[in-house]
C-alpha cells in the first residue's frame, strides 16, 4: 500500500468509527481457557477464591486419629508438602475423578484414566494404548488431513504433531504399517458408517473439530458415528480429544448422553480447568477396556512408565510383568473408587483445585446440560453478532459445523490488500487487546485494554483472532469481546497506517492535553457570593474575629474578597466570583433587602437562618451538616428539594469538635466524683486520704453503657471516643447501617427504646429529619420521648448536643423530677431580638426546666458545633471549593435534596476519616502506592498468621505459632489499623 491519499482516507474512517470511545470491557480479560474455568471476574475475586479454597480444603479434607476421631483439618501447606500417596492425597484423586465422572454424565459402566502428560502427549497415549501394530487387520480413521500435506497445513504443527507420532509407532514397529491410518481430506468431517465400514475401521479418531477449535460435528454426522459404532459394539471404538467438546457439545441432551456413554474421551484438564499443568483423565468404555487388555498381553511397542493406564496385576512386578487394566489408575463409578494410583503425581491440590473449580462452576452455571445450551447459546450470540458487523467473519461458514466453545474470526477490510500491513495490524491490535498498548508515531500513547488475553490463533491456522466463548461466559461478555475485538483492529489500524505514512514525510501533531475539567462560566460576567457568617473565630489584633486566612484562601483560587455588602455590581471585575463578607447578618429585616432579588449569585451561611424569600440563583453552602437554616426557595428550603438551585452542606467539618464537646458535657458528670469540692477541701487543707477518700465512691466510664442514636458523622465519632474508654457502645440508626455499625464493634438497635435500654449515658445525633410541609413539623422531633427517657438506668445521662426539638422537654422535665436523669446538657439555638429584646429558638422550652432543676442542666446556646476555630476555617475553605465548583464547573459537591438541571454531581467530600468511605477515597487511596504497600504487607502477614491459627488443629503446632507470630500479629495489626485510618479507609462505606 503505497497510495498516501488512501492510506489517508482509511485512517480517517477508522478514527470515525471509533470516535465515541472503547466499548465496554469483558468481566474477565482471559479468553485462553476451556468451557470449564474459574471464571474469576478480577484480581480481588481470583485472590478471593484462592482464599475460599484454602478454607474448602481445611472442611473438606480431615485429619483422623488412630480411633477415627477428627482432630482437624489439613491446611494446603501440609498437602503440599507431603507425599502424594496414602491419606488425603488418595481420597483428593478420587473425589477428583468422582467429581469429573459425575458433572460432565459418563456411564457408570465406563471406567475413567488418570495420567500424567500434557494435552497432546497424552492424547496420543490414550490411542496407541487402543492402536496395536501386531493386529493386521486393525485399521484407524483419522479426521484430519495426513500431518505434513497440503491439506494439513491449516491445522499447524501443534494437531499435526501427535498425528506423526501415530505414523511413526506404525512405521518403526516390526509388524507396523502405516498404510493402516486413514486420514481425512479436510478437518472434522465424519464419515458416513457405510464409508468407515467399506474402509475396514475399527478405530475412529476425533480431532478435527480440535484443530481450531472452532468446528464442530453436526448431528447427522454423529448419528452415523453412532450407528458405526452400533454395528459391531465389541469391536469398534472411538476416542476424541474432547478439550473443547465437554460442556460444548451443541446437540441434544439424548445425543450427547449417547456419545458420552459409546465413545472414549480425553481430557487434558491442566487446559479445561485450571490446574498444575502435566495430567489428563480419559474415559474407556467397556469394549475400549477389553481392546486394551488384550493389547497388554501382546505389545507392539513401548508407552512410557509415567503414561501407562495399566500396570502391572502384582505391584510387585516390572512394568515389563502381566498388565490388567483392573489394576488401574481408573476412577470405576460402579464400585465408586479407584482401581490404582498415579505414580509420584506431585499434583494432589492440583487435582483438589480441579475439584473445587468444578464445584464452583457447577454453582455458577448449573448441570452440564445447562453448560451445553449455554454454549450452543453463545454460538448464536456470535452469529448474530457478526451480521450486522461486517468487519469480521466467522472462519467456519457452515453454522451447524460452527464449534460452541471456540471462535475463530477474521478480519474482512478491503481497504488493506497488503498482507504485510494486515498481519502488522493484528499484531498490534492484540498489543491493545492486552496490556502493552501501541505508541503513535507522534508519541501518543494508547495504554492497552487488557480486554481479551491469548486471542492469538494457532500458527497455520486460518483467521486472526481465536479464543474460547463456552458456556461458562455470560452472553454479554462474549459481545464486549466481539466490540473490543473490532475497536482494537481499528485503532491499531490508525497506528499501522500512520507509521507507513510516516515514511512518506505525513506527520502527525501530537493532541493538546487537557489541563483539568471544562470550565463552564462566563468570562464575561462578575459572580457574587455572600458569606452570611463568621469564618474565622479566633481574635485577631484588631480584637475582632480573624477572617484572613479565608481572604487569602479566595484570592489564592482568583476570586476577589470584600468587606461590606455589594454596591454597584457594574463595576466588579468580569471573569471572577467575588465574595462579600457580612457576618452579623441576623434577622429576615437584615437580610431580605440584600437578596430578594438574586443580587448575590450564591450563599455560604453557617447558623444565620436565611429566609425562603430570598434568592441565590447558583445555590448555597451550609458551613456544617445540618442545613434547616437554608430556607430560601432558590433550592426548595431546608430538604433542597424541588428547587432550581444547588444546596451544598460541609458534613464532618465540625463533627470531631462537636464530639469532643459532647464527651467533655459527659465526663463532667460521670465518673460522678465531686472534684470542685475535694479541691476546695484539699486546697484548705481539710481532708486526710487515709481517713475521708472512702466518702468518696465513684465509678469509670468503662464497662458503662452509652447509648447513641444516629450513625452520621457526630454520632459516629462520639462512639469511637466512647469505645476508647471503653465503654460499651449501642448505636439507633436506619437498619441498612447495622453492618457497618457491627463491623466497628459497636451494638446495632432497630429503635430508639432499643438503644437507650440500661444505657448510663444517651447522646443523641439524629438531626431534625424532613420537614413535613402540611404541619410545619420536623420528623425526628420529640424522638426522646418518655418511653425513651424511661428505658435508661435511674441516675442516667442525657446530651442533646444536636437539635433542641429531638428532646421532649416536657417528658425530660418529669425525668429530672424523678431522679431517673441526674444530668442532662443541651445545646441549642437561642435568638435575641436586639429591638424588644424577644427570645427564639429551640431552647426556649428549657430555660424554665433549669428553673425547677438547679444545677442537673447545662444549657449551652448551640456552641459546640460552632466555637472552634480550625472547624470553622476548614469548613469555610471546603464551601468556598464548592461555590466555585459550581459557578466554574456546574459541579455540585455534598449535595443536599435533588440535582438541579443542567448540574453534574461531584460526589462527597468529608475530611478523612470522618464521614463515610467514598469510592472517590479508595481510588485516592489506590495511588499512594508506599502506604498501600505498607498496608498490602501489614494485611498479608496478619491473613497469613490467623488464617494458621484458624486453620491449624494441633495444640502444640498452634502453640508453635503464638510463640513465634505473636508479635509480628500485633505489630502488624497495629500498624494496619493505623494505615486504614491515615487512608481514610476506615469506617461505613458510602452506598
Amino acid at each position: 500500500m503505497t497510495d498516501i491519499a488512501q492510506m489517508q482516507e482509511q485512517r480517517l474512517s477508522a478514527l470515525r468509527q471509533t470516535a465515541s470511545g472503547a466499548p465496554k470491557l469483558p468481566s474477565n480479560p482471559f479468553f485462553g481457557v476451556g468451557p470449564i474455568t474459574d471464571a474469576t471476574t478480577d484480581e480481588v475475586d481470583s485472590r478471593l477464591r484462592r482464599i475460599a479454597f484454602d478454607a474448602w480444603i481445611e472442611k473438606t479434607y480431615r485429619k483422623f486419629d488412630d480411633r477415627g476421631n477428627d482432630i482437624g483439618g489439613f491446611t494446603t501447606a501440609e498437602i503440599s508438602r507431603s507425599m502424594h500417596r496414602g491419606y488425603p492425597a488418595d481420597k483428593i484423586l478420587t473425589d477428583m475423578m468422582r467429581a469429573i465422572h459425575r458433572y460432565f454424565g459418563f456411564p457408570k459402566t465406563n471406567r475413567m484414566a488418570v495420567g500424567l502428560g500434557g494435552g497432546h502427549s497424552g492424547f496420543t497415549v490414550c490411542i496407541q494404548h487402543l492402536m496395536n501394530a501386531n493386529d493386521a487387520d486393525q485399521r484407524v480413521y483419522v479426521d484430519t488431513p495426513r500431518p505434513e500435506s497440503d491439506p494439513s497445513k491449516a491445522a499447524g504443527f501443534f494437531r499435526q504433531s501427535w498425528a506423526t507420532q501415530l505414523i511413526e509407532m506404525q512405521r518403526f514397529a516390526e509388524k507396523g504399517c502405516e498404510s493402516r491410518i486413514h486420514f481425512a481430506a479436510s478437518e472434522g468431517v465424519i464419515p458416513t458408517a457405510a464409508e468407515l465400514s467399506s474402509l475396514g475401521v475399527s478405530i475412529f479418531v476425533g480431532v478435527g473439530h480440535e484443530t481450531t477449535g472452532a468446528n464442530a460435528y453436526t448431528s447427522a454426522e454423529i448419528h452415523e458415528l453412532l450407528n458405526w459404532l452400533d454395528g459391531d459394539p465389541a469391536n469398534r471404538h472411538a476416542v476424541f480429544d474432547a478439550t473443547s467438546m465437554l460442556g460444548a457439545m451443541p446437540w441434544e441432551p439424548e445425543l450427547v448422553s449417547a456419545v458420552m456413554a459409546k465413545c472414549c474421551l480425553f481430557m487434558p484438564f491442566q487446559k479445561a480447568i485450571g490446574g498444575v499443568s502435566g495430567y489428563f483423565v480419559a474415559s474407556f468404555t467397556p469394549h475400549a477396556l477389553a481392546l486394551i487388555e488384550k493389547n497388554q498381553q501382546n505389545p507392539a511397542w513401548a508407552i512410557p512408565r509415567q503414561l501407562k493406564i495399566a500396570p502391572p496385576i502384582d505391584p510387585r512386578q516390572p512394568f515389563s510383568a502381566k498388565r490388567s487394566v483392573d489394576a488401574g489408575p481408573f476412577f470405576d463409578p460402579a464400585e465408586d473408587r479407584m482401581l490404582g494410583g498415579v505414580i509420584n503425581t506431585y499434583s494432589a491440590l492440583a487435582f483438589a483445585e480441579t475439584t473445587f473449580g468444578l464445584l464452583q462452576s457447577e454453582a455458577r452455571v448449573g448441570s452440564v446440560v445447562e453448560l451445553n445450551r449455554r454454549s450452543a447459546g453463545n454460538r448464536a450470540v456470535i452469529d448474530e453478532w457478526v451480521k450486522s458487523h461486517p468487519l469480521l467473519s466467522l472462519t467456519v461458514t457452515d453454522a451447524e459445523r460452527r464449534g460452541a466453545a471456540v471462535t475463530l474470526l477474521k478480519v474482512e477490510d478491503d481497504g488493506i490488500t497488503d498482507a504485510g500491513i494486515h498481519a502488522r495490524i493484528i499484531a498490534r491490535s492484540k498489543q491493545l487487546l492486552g496490556y502493552e498498548g501501541v505508541t503513535h508515531p507522534n508519541g501518543e500513547y494508547e495504554p492497552g485494554r487488557d480486554a481479551a488475553r491469548y486471542v492469538n490463533a494457532f500458527p497455520g491456522t486460518p483467521g486472526d483472532y481465536r479464543a474460547w466463548v463456552g458456556g461458562i461466559r455470560e452472553p454479554e461478555d462474549v459481545v464486549a469481546l466481539l466490540e473490543n475485538l473490532q475497536y482494537a483492529y481499528l485503532r491499531a489500524k490508525i497506528v499501522v497506517l500512520e507509521e507507513e505514512l510516516a515514511k512518506n514525510g505525513v506527520t502527525f501533531e501530537a493532541p493538546a492535553k487537557a489541563d483539568g475539567a471544562v470550565r463552564k462560566d462566563d468570562p464575561n460576567r462578575a459572580y457574587t457570593v455572600l458569606i452570611a457568617d463568621l469564618v474565622g473565630l479566633r481574635f485577631g489584633a484588631d480584637g475582632e474575629p480573624d477572617y484572613s486566612e479565608i481572604k487569602a484562601y479566595i484570592e489564592e483560587k482568583g476570586g476577589s474578597f470584600h468587606l461590606g455588602p455589594l454596591s454597584d455590581r457594574e463595576s466588579l471585575e468580569k471573569g471572577r466570583i467575588h465574595f462579600f463578607y457580612q457576618p452579623n447578618l441576623s434577622t429576615e429585616a437584615e437580610i431580605l433587602p440584600q437578596t430578594d432579588k438574586g443580587q448575590y449569585d450564591a450563599l455560604i451561611a453557617a447558623a444565620t437562618f436565611i429566609t425562603k424569600s430570598s434568592v441565590f440563583p447558583l445555590g448555597g453552602v451550609r458551613i456544617g451538616a445540618g442545613t434547616g437554616n437554608m430556607g430560601s426557595a432558590s433550592w426548595g428550603g431546608g430538604n433542597g428539594e424541588g428547587g432550581t438551585a444547588a444546596l451544598m452542606n460541609t458534613p464532618g467539618i465540625n463533627s470531631r469538635a462537636t464530639a469532643q464537646m459532647a464527651l467533655k458535657a459527659i465526663l463532667k458528670v460521670v465518673p460522678d466524683l465531686p472534684v470542685d469540692r475535694l479541691h476546695r477541701m484539699v486546697a484548705g487543707g481539710d481532708f486526710d486520704t487515709g481517713r475521708q477518700l472512702k466518702d468518696f465512691p465513684t465509678a469509670k466510664l468503662e464497662g458503662r453503657k452509652l447509648a447513641v442514636l444516629g450513625y452520621g458523622n457526630i454520632g459516629r465519632e462520639v462512639a469511637k471516643l466512647a469505645k476508647a474508654f471503653g465503654m460499651k457502645v449501642a448505636i439507633y440508626a436506619r437498619e441498612h447501617h447495622k453492618r457497618w455499625i457491627e463491623a466497628e464493634g459497636f451494638d446495632y438497635a432497630a429503635s430508639p427504646v432499643e438503644a437507650a435500654s440500661g444505657a448510663d449515658v444517651l447522646s443523641v445525633h439524629i438531626g431534625l429529619g424532613r420537614l413535613d410541609a402540611s404541619t410545619g413539623t420536623y420528623s425526628n422531633a420529640g424522638t426522646v420521648n418518655a418511653k425513651v427517657l424511661g428505658a435508661m438506668k435511674d441516675g442516667a445521662v442525657l446530651v442533646n448536643y444536636d437539635r433542641g426539638e429531638v428532646v421532649d422537654a416536657g417528658a425530660l422535665d418529669v425525668a429530672l423530677a424523678s431522679g431517673k436523669i441526674a444530668h442532662a446538657a443541651i445545646d441549642a439555638d437561642l435568638f435575641r431580638d436586639a429591638a424588644t429584646g424577644t427570645l427564639s429558638g429551640p431552647m426556649l422550652p428549657y430555660l424554665p426546666l433549669e428553673e425547677r432543676h438547679k444545677g442537673k442542666l447545662e444549657l449551652l446556646p448551640h456552641a459546640a458545633a460552632d466555637t472552634d476555630h480550625p472547624s470553622r476555617v476548614t469548613g469555610a475553605k471546603q464551601a468556598v471549593d464548592q461555590i466555585f465548583d459550581v459557578i466554574r464547573f456546574k459541579s455540585v459537591v455534598n449535595l443536599k435534596g435533588d440535582l438541579p438541571e443542567g448540574y453534574v454531581s461531584g460526589g462527597a467530600r468529608t475530611p478523612a476519616g470522618i464521614g463515610r468511605v467514598t469510592k472517590q477515597v479508595v481510588a485516592e487511596a489506590g495511588g499512594k502506592a508506599k502506604l498501600l504497600e505498607e498496608l498490602r504487607q501489614a494485611s498479608e502477614k496478619i491473613a497469613a498468621i490467623t488464617g494458621a491459627l484458624s486453620a491449624v488443629s494441633d495444640q502444640d503446632h498452634r502453640g508453635r505459632i503464638v510463640e513465634r507470630y505473636t508479635s509480628l500479629l500485633v505489630e502488624s495489626a497495629d500498624r494496619q489499623r493505623a494505615l486504614l485510618e491515615q487512608l481514610g479507609l476506615y469506617g461505613p462505606a458510602e452506598g
